[in-house]
């Protein structure tokens, strides 16, 4: 599934099972037991069924291969905790996850504590060979608990908002902000090659590499905001057919829709629950929170439309300084105030690329041409999701350092609105 893996040696990989795991410990910290066992709705997950979930995944797949003498650490756990794979056996259904008082937060640490034992002997035990044969699935490990931790702030998040005693997971509110004047950047488009082009890891619905033709386009140099939102709000976005894909307008009418997801209106003034409290819409930090439907409304009152995803992926391989994945000003891994925050200073090229919101695109979750599962149970991680998806770009504000590339592939259903995720506008033909 993932390219070669770039962790071949021993300390390396064993240095980096430490710092991703010790980090979905610390995600968890301020919880206590309680909060780790909540399940607020069914596409929520408790704090503690990810952390066993994304241990499950270690057991599963590099020690029932490779330990000698295996035997699993619960018998039941492969059950409780296994979330989609077929292949591997039967599992709890996940709308009923939040029933399952035991085990508790403190025996799902002690799970993890015998698995990671158990890794390090195997890491620290293997032959050269055998090493760089199962470091990618190891490296893979590592990223899919990196998209649970990710995961795991946006499902306690949901799980806070429904405690009318608001308490606060962490962090503190930045300043309020007022938005900037919306910007364009233009591309030519042409013949470009989408895809993973290699140099480190990568997921299987990344790849192959392939060329795609693209009319000429421009995107917004930001994100929308709150108080554009506002705007759209005001002028009857929400109460207008006109603007919404069929199934979108069913969902504003059947579930009342009438704002992004955790705004509150009391007396008159809209409230925003965030991870590090409840409190007035800043109108210029991005809108965050809203689906793939209303995103595409929006863009259709702007009279824009959503990117493709190669139009986002084509135009992000532009970005060169602070907002790259790696560079300081893109907003990842936020611990200061776990959301989204304001644009830099306009700059003439595009701001808000990597961190803040997932971008919703217009392009449904498709393989690319050539694409092909990897044989057994892996094979299941991303493939057999490929209907009825649409894909989001460039990571948010709660995605790990070191987890965004501009060829990653987020995907979730078009009516989603308890992710992070947010809206970029684009211009021109399209693909």
């Amino acid at each position: 599934m993932p390219v070669e893996s770039q962790l071949n040696e021993p300390t390396r990989l064993l240095d980096r099972y430490d710092a991703v795991r010790a980090h979905t410990e610390t995600l968890a910290r301020p919880l206590s037991p309680e909060d780790q066992t909540v399940q607020s709705m069914p596409d929520v997950s408790p704090t503690k069924w990810h952390r066993a979930h994304v241990t499950w995944f270690f057991e599963t797949f590099v020690l029932a291969e490779h330990e000698r003498d295996f035997a699993p650490y619960q018998d039941q756990y492969w059950f409780l905790f296994n979330s989609y794979y077929e292949a591997v056996g039967p599992r709890y259904a996940r709308p009923e996850r939040g029933v399952i008082s035991r085990p508790g937060a403190h025996d799902v640490g002690l799970y993890r504590g015998n698995v990671d034992d158990r890794m390090r002997e195997l890491i620290a035990g293997l032959d050269e060979g055998t090493l760089t044969k199962l470091a990618g699935t190891i490296e893979l490990g590592f990223h899919h608990e990196q998209q649970h931790q990710e995961l795991l702030l946006m499902d306690i998040k949901h799980v806070l908002s429904r405690n009318p005693l608001q308490p606060v997971y962490a962090g503190r509110p930045t300043a309020v902000s007022e938005p900037d004047r919306l910007g364009w950047v233009g591309f030519d488009g042409g013949l470009v090659e989408i895809g993973s082009e290699g140099g480190g890891f990568c997921f299987d619905n990344e790849l192959p590499v392939h060329q795609q033709w693209l009319a000429p386009y421009r995107l917004a140099d930001r994100l929308v905001t709150n108080g554009e939102w506002l705007e759209f709000m005001a002028d009857g976005g929400y109460r207008r057919h006109e603007l919404w894909l069929s199934d979108g307008w069913a969902k504003v009418t059947t579930e009342g829709w009438a704002a992004p997801f955790y705004w509150t209106e009391v007396d008159g003034v809209w409230f925003e629950h965030t991870l590090h409290g409840t409190f007035p819409v800043d109108p210029g930090l991005p809108v965050s929170h809203v689906s793939h439907y209303e995103a595409d409304a929006y863009a259709t009152w702007a009279g824009k439309r959503l990117p493709t995803e190669a139009e986002w992926e084509h135009a992000a391989r532009t970005v060169d300084g602070p907002e790259t994945p790696s560079g300081a000003a893109a907003n990842l891994a936020n611990e200061t105030s776990f959301h989204p925050e304001a644009a830099p200073a306009a700059s003439g090229g595009l701001r808000q690329m990597f961190g803040d919101c997932w971008e919703w695109t217009g392009s449904a979750y498709l393989p690319y041409p050539g694409f092909r599962p990897a044989a057994g149970a892996i094979g299941e991680y991303n493939g057999k999701f490929m209907s009825g998806q649409m894909v989001l770009r460039g990571g948010c504000a709660l995605t790990p350092a070191g987890h965004a590339r501009a060829s990653y592939r987020n995907f979730f259903p078009p009516g989603a609105r308890w992710a992070l995720s947010g809206v970029r506008l684009a211009d021109g033909p399209g693909a």
